[in-house]
């Protein structure tokens, strides 16, 4: 089996599933991964703790299946995202899951930490971190980070502010190593434009919400499937980090979307928020701003199929 770094220069198409919490499990993974990109998922949606080797055994034996029946389109590698944050009690037991199963590309997130990083290169993973600035970027490269995510403005779910043109030029002014953009891509001529400013990925998120496979609830996908980047709020109001969220899923919830308070970053809560009544990602809906591009709840393979149909057709139309 060849090395991550050499099976993500080999994707079908160029693109990274992101990680979304109640919303990403193995049969997203799955599906994803067959169709040839990667599939990933939050360890801390595997609940109980114990669950998330059960997910990693049934991912791992499914796309070997798949491998095996396929030789001609191997699936893509698997990744599970963890959240490195101290708030985090879970971290060493799910490291250990992940070691266990030898987890090609890890995913960290809310912090950079040089043991973690470690860890994954000593089973021959990778790591891939999510970051909104330059600086952040070059903290995570300087703690062992293999790769880095860019997360720009428009993302689902806890976002930056900075353009992605003028985000993915300041790190590629010092970084040459793995590149994934994150922020209002569901389209492939999206994906096609990451490419040309100078990222290796697109990571799409929000999309993948409106699929067949996804956890999400009806009600959730049929609001990515409706929505528009009117649609989505800025506010860090539920977990103390800024994110864009579903409007009416907010004013579903009894809040004004319109004004909304300012939460405290230093009690930051990132699996429920500091409103217990409506807790964010359960009640509180994170999407994107690219969901205009989403009209129906599919199959993820047909959108990866469509995704890829329209890649291919932006590139003869710049290229010939």
């Amino acid at each position: 089996m060849a090395d991550p770094l050499t099976r993500l220069k080999q994707l079908r198409l160029p693109a990274i599933g992101s990680p979304m919490f109640l919303v990403s499990g193995p049969e997203l993974v799955i599906a994803q991964c067959k169709a040839g990109i990667v599939g990933s998922f939050p360890a801390l949606n595997a609940r109980p703790q114990s669950q998330l080797d059960e997910w990693l055994h049934q991912i791992d034996e499914e796309l070997a299946a798949w491998d095996r029946a396929n030789p001609d389109s191997p699936a893509a590698p698997f990744a599970v995202n963890q959240i490195v944050h101290r708030s985090n009690a879970r971290l060493e037991e799910d490291m250990a899951t992940c070691a266990k199963w030898k987890v090609p590309i890890v995913i960290t997130s809310l912090g950079a930490r040089e043991d973690v990083n470690a860890a994954v290169a000593g089973w021959g993973g990778i790591t891939l971190h999510d970051v909104i600035h330059d600086r952040f970027a070059r903290k995570a490269v300087e703690k062992g980070a293999t790769g880095l995510i860019a997360v720009a403005a428009g993302a689902g779910g806890h976002a930056g502010t900075l353009s992605p043109f003028a985000l993915v030029q300041e790190i590629r002014r010092w970084f040459d190593g793995p590149l994934a953009l994150s922020g209002a891509i569901a389209h492939g001529r999206s994906i096609l434009a990451a490419r040309a400013m100078g990222a290796d990925f697109a990571y799409i998120g929000s999309a993948f919400i409106a699929t067949a496979e996804s956890r999400a609830a009806p009600a959730y996908k049929q609001g990515i499937a409706e929505g528009r980047a009117d649609d989505i709020v800025y506010t860090n109001l539920f977990t103390g980090v800024h994110g864009n969220y579903l409007r009416a899923s907010i004013a579903a919830a009894g809040l004004d979307p319109d004004n909304l308070p300012e939460s405290d970053p230093s009690k930051m809560n990132f699996q429920s928020g500091g409103n217990q009544a409506a807790k964010a990602w359960r009640d509180i809906w994170g999407s994107g701003q690219g969901i205009g591009a989403i009209d129906a709840v599919l199959p993820a393979a047909d959108l990866i199929a469509r995704l890829m149909r329209e890649y291919g057709e932006a590139k003869a139309a710049i290229c010939g």
